[in-house]
């Protein structure tokens, strides 16, 4: 196969037809339920707490401000689509992480007819699931400190953006590219090691998921297709015959 960007950013594509298929199915509907129910508890606790700071502070306004209510909620609601567009593919990734390995699992059996197995119990899975995220939450912490740092000297920094755009990218291919590999067996550096091979595939495919991640709604869906695109790129590009 043909390792260039387009190549890996073309897997999100390709990885579209396979949500419902059967077997596939259950692992994409599931995450996204639980995700779904999450955020939709949280919109209702932060509405409702918010709604009686608004009931407190309206009385002390006179009754000619009283549609400075109107924008207020208008603002909480911007507020709101901000969090949660910054803060869905984290927590997505925390909760979803568990059945990624079984969702990956199940589209390579579906694309070769072999299924990986871990032998791994749920309880076992969701321990080693969550600490994977941790690792690679430490990683990216570890690596965003000195961009960061560089985003602040004058002249240097102008090339910061750039930076964080491949920073970025890599670290969506390592993200999503950790459930194939590492339900082949490879730890968290052998996975970095294996995708550094290629590279310039590696980052096509994350560029294409960060792209993605930021289209409105279609984000919500990100999770599961990425984790599907990034199997059949191990089953194209990187699983041993």
């Amino acid at each position: 196969m043909i390792s260039n960007p387009v190549t890996g950013a073309n897997y999100i594509f390709k990885a579209l037809p396979l949500l419902n298929k059967p077997g596939i199915r259950p692992y994409v509907i599931l995450p996204l339920l639980i995700n779904t129910f999450l955020f939709a508890g949280l919109i209702w606790f932060l509405s409702g707490q918010f709604g009686q700071l608004v009931e407190q502070w309206m009385p002390n306004l006179p009754d000619w401000l009283s549609w400075l209510s109107w924008i207020i909620w208008f603002l909480f609601g911007i507020t709101i689509l901000v969090i949660l567009f910054f803060s869905f593919t984290l927590l997505a990734n925390l909760v979803g992480a568990p059945f990624n390995s079984y969702l990956s699992s199940a589209v390579e059996n579906y694309l070769t007819g072999n299924k990986p197995e871990t032998g791994l119990s749920l309880f076992t899975e969701v321990k080693k699931s969550l600490a994977g995220e941790l690792k690679k939450i430490l990683y990216f912490v570890l690596w965003a400190i000195p961009l960061f740092i560089i985003s602040l000297i004058p002249g240097i920094n102008f090339f910061s953006p750039f930076l964080w755009a491949l920073f970025g990218a890599w670290m969506m291919s390592i993200e999503y590219a950790d459930y194939p590999l590492g339900n082949a067996g490879l730890n968290f550096p052998e996975i970095r090691q294996t995708l550094r091979q290629k590279s310039i595939l590696s980052l096509g495919f994350g560029g294409m998921v960060m792209l993605v991640s930021v289209i409105p709604l279609f984000n919500f869906m990100i999770m599961p297709v990425a984790v599907i695109a990034a199997t059949i790129m191990h089953v194209d590009q990187f699983k041993k015959s």
